[in-house]
């Protein structure tokens, strides 16, 4: 799996006019899943944000977790993180999981992230979404954890 976490000041997801979900302070998560994914690797991942120390305490250093912050996380799927440009200028997404195998691992992540204590809303899978985000620093993380356990 792998996963753009940006700390953000707000955070919103939108179809259309209809608002699906809309944070202030945390992060916005946008997971791919690869093929041989299983819940391991998003147990792990969610783990690991929860977990991060990437918001600033009184000195201005990054010692503060989400939790410590009472941040939220909102969720997004992407399955374009998946994308190989190495021949040509269209992105081949043959090493990105199908829809059937992704979307539950999507979910699977998102609860496991909201059992951790990040409240946490979503996206609509496979829809057309507009993401917003108020990046903060900005700040930015690339996350990976492929099958076996190694881990970026």
């Amino acid at each position: 799996m792998r996963i753009v976490l940006q700390r953000v000041g707000w955070g919103r997801v939108r179809v259309g006019e209809e608002t699906l979900a809309e944070i202030r302070r945390g992060f916005v998560i946008l997971v791919g899943v690869g093929q041989e994914d299983t819940q391991a690797e998003a147990d792990w991942l969610a783990e690991k944000c929860a977990g991060l120390r990437i918001f600033e305490d009184q000195e201005g250093k990054t010692n503060l977790s989400i939790g410590d912050v009472e941040g939220q996380a909102i969720v997004v799927s992407q399955f374009t993180l998946y994308a190989d440009t190495r021949k040509g200028r269209r992105p081949s997404f043959i090493r990105a999981a199908l829809p059937e195998s992704a979307e539950p691992l999507v979910r699977h992540f998102a609860e496991r992230l909201a059992a951790l204590g990040v409240p946490t809303q979503a996206g609509r899978f496979g829809a057309d979404m507009q993401v917003e985000i108020n990046n903060d620093g900005p700040f930015t993380l690339v996350l990976e954890r492929n099958p076996g356990g190694e881990d970026t």
